[in-house]
């Protein structure tokens, strides 16, 4: 595939005071697209759903990609295919959305939850090694580039003990993520991504599993569709037979002719996306820089990667109520999010996964700290100043408030 790069769809005008935290932006290609598949007559897995993947694969430089109904769905399966045994350690950073760690456990698989650097948001060697020494070693990890900064998944994997071929990639705030000059979706057993309606290639809901193992996608693909060895599309086409077996479990996880559709016209538009969200992170990095109470949101070296920015979370000071300023800028008409509450913080996860003795000291430190502002490709730069604007307002009158205390 060739992908076109096409200008930034139409902004909301720079003058409107609201700013909503995220957007989804279905472009009129891929509207006019589902249209088409509507009117065809067939719209569930079929031949979209196989272009997609085709051209997603391309895009993200893998031998395979296998389309499923959500990242946690992916993530699940992903561990399936590694088919270890029931109760089977699985690292995983504490730091990340409760579905994915649920995806886990579904699996049959056991959750160890491993800390994070306050700084980056994501796991070290140090973490991971101090996870392994309190519970044993593990059969298989998982690792999310958290924000759409690159983790280091080859120095993860060797603290834990684990060759790649046993990593699960989370990489649903990755779609543009690159580690060095390569993007991700094919340097581990499986990588995941998310077509979630605020990620950076929406859709409203799907996923996609990458993978270099042609006999892994084989038996992904089965596995997404009950464990089928045919699917209807195929059973249904001229010549095709009824006939079909099940050799394995296998979960209702398939995406739909609809959603593949929709999936190829906004990956055409996804370059310009991705080169906008760059260009607004630039604008509040040079806006927020200077801002006393606000850390700017970590970024790797130049060398080391290229930073999706699916998320821009900054850092407020310690003893400004994050709350109070939340809810200051939704007054003013700015969404703003956090991204994440850490697992073990979850009551569900604190009974089924393993916390290890010393605690999760830089999860609990970084989430205190965290608060996402919007970023997505039709944010206008007048919508950029005024969100920097009211926070640089109202952290002046916080950091007053406390002087005068």
């Amino acid at each position: 595939m060739t992908t076109r790069i096409t200008a930034v769809p139409r902004a909301i005008p720079a003058e409107s005071v609201e700013v909503p935290f995220a957007d989804c932006y279905i472009s009129a290609e891929a509207q006019m697209a589902a249209l088409r598949v509507l009117r065809s007559g067939w719209v569930t897995t079929g031949k979209e759903v196989a272009g997609f993947e085709a051209e997603f694969a391309e895009y993200v430089g893998a031998e395979h990609a296998v389309a499923v109904s959500s990242c946690t769905q992916g993530i699940e399966l992903a561990l399936r295919s590694f088919e270890l045994p029931t109760g089977s350690l699985v690292l995983t950073s504490t730091m990340t959305f409760c579905g994915a760690v649920q995806a886990i456990a579904h699996a049959g698989l056991h959750p160890v939850l491993v800390d994070v650097d306050p700084e980056t948001g994501m796991p070290t060697p140090a973490t991971v090694r101090d996870a392994v020494r309190a519970f044993g070693q593990p059969a298989a990890m998982t690792v999310v580039h958290w924000a759409g900064d690159p983790a280091d998944v080859p120095a993860l994997a060797e603290a834990a003990g684990l060759t790649l071929d046993h990593v699960v990639v989370d990489a649903a705030h990755a779609i543009g993520t690159y580690s060095g000059s390569t993007p991700i979706g094919s340097e581990c057993g499986a990588t995941c991504f998310s077509f979630y309606a605020t990620k950076n290639l929406p859709l409203g809901e799907g996923g996609m599993v990458t993978t270099d193992d042609a006999e892994r996608a084989g038996w992904l693909r089965q596995a997404r569709l009950h464990g089928m060895t045919a699917d209807a599309w195929r059973r249904y086409l001229p010549g095709g037979s009824w006939r079909y077996n099940v050799a394995a479990a296998g979960l209702k996880a398939n995406m739909t002719d609809i959603q593949a559709a929709m999936g190829r016209a906004q990956l055409r538009h996804l370059p310009a996306w991705q080169y906008r969200r760059a260009q607004i992170a630039a604008r509040y990095d040079d806006l927020l820089a200077a801002q006393p109470g606000i850390g700017l949101p970590h970024r790797p070296e130049s060398a080391t990667g290229t930073h999706a920015w699916h998320l821009y979370p900054i850092r407020l000071a310690t003893g400004i109520e994050r709350d109070e300023v939340i809810a200051e800028l939704a007054r003013r008409g700015i969404g703003t999010s956090v991204h994440f509450i850490p697992v073990h913080q979850l009551t569900y996860f604190g009974r089924i996964a393993s916390i290890p003795p010393g605690g999760m000291p830089g999860a609990d430190t970084l989430f205190d700290q965290l608060l996402s502002v919007p970023i997505y490709p039709r944010l206008t730069d007048g919508q950029i100043d005024a969100v920097c604007a009211a926070l640089a307002d109202v952290m002046h009158r916080r950091f007053s408030r406390k002087e005068a205390e």
